[in-house]
């Protein structure tokens, strides 16, 4: 009787642990916030969504697809559990979004000085063609701009992005300019591709849950763990140690990667 009863404990003990695995999905090409190194996800989200997931007691599996917006419908339609985006009407309307922001970014316009760009106004950039990733989205005027004047080829990868921009095939792209500064740095052919100065909006990158996953009625206790893992600089750390093991990744020799 009592080993019986010890197997049904072990057994139920099991159920337990796989109930508490969620899914985490990730896009990675956007050094230092996330970027791959041929064998896992590395950078600031993935290890930002498992520490704080971890500490609320949840087992993190991290789900790669093919390209941003195929995350984002995975979280809509309840097939993930987390992703770090922008909050956005749209977005809203599926997924509930962290009061407390995990980093604030600055959106930058990145051009090549052999083709200059006239950037003071949003419609400013109506008269150029533009690079972004498939599901990226920065505001409702951005957003309604491309709408209206239909000017922008998505792409799946920032190499393909930057790509065309340094063979002058589109005028601009869009990024966070941490991730684009970075991502250039190293970049073959991208000496005259820059950053303006001129931002085209701040935005915040937030923990957004499922409205479809358990984790949504946790939203409170997720808020509390992250507000105490900003005020214990833990945040800042791991932005700054993401930083560091990207650029020492890069640096490798191609024989040792």
């Amino acid at each position: 009787m009592r080993r019986w009863l010890w197997v049904v404990l072990v057994l139920s003990a099991g159920t337990v642990q796989a109930a508490e695995k969620i899914r985490y999905c990730d896009y990675p090409v956007y050094p230092p916030i996330s970027w791959s190194d041929g064998k896992q996800v590395r950078g600031l989200a993935p290890s930002v969504v498992k520490q704080l997931f971890s500490q609320l007691g949840y087992e993190v599996e991290v789900v790669v697809l093919g390209n941003w917006k195929r995350c984002l419908l995975d979280a809509a339609e309840g097939r993930v559990d987390v992703v770090l985006a922008y909050s956005t009407a749209q977005r809203e309307q599926s997924m509930l979004f962290s009061s407390v922001p995990v980093l604030r970014e600055e959106v930058a316009l990145f051009i090549n000085r052999q083709h200059p760009v006239k950037f003071e106004h949003l419609q400013d950039l109506a008269h150029y063609r533009g690079g972004l990733l498939f599901g990226e989205s920065y505001g409702v005027a951005f957003d309604r701009m491309v709408a209206q004047h239909n000017n922008i080829e998505w792409v799946a990868s920032s190499r393909q992005n930057f790509g065309k921009l340094i063979r002058g095939r589109i005028d601009f792209i869009t990024q966070e300019r941490r991730t684009g500064e970075l991502y250039v740095e190293n970049l073959p052919g991208a000496e005259d591709i820059v950053a303006l100065p001129k931002a085209l909006s701040v935005d915040y990158l937030r923990v957004a849950v499922s409205r479809r996953s358990p984790l949504a009625a946790q939203m409170p206790q997720i808020d509390a763990q992250l507000q105490r893992m900003v005020d214990a600089g833990d945040v800042e750390r791991l932005l700054n140690e993401s930083e560091v093991t990207y650029r020492d990744m890069i640096n490798l020799p191609a024989d040792a990667q």
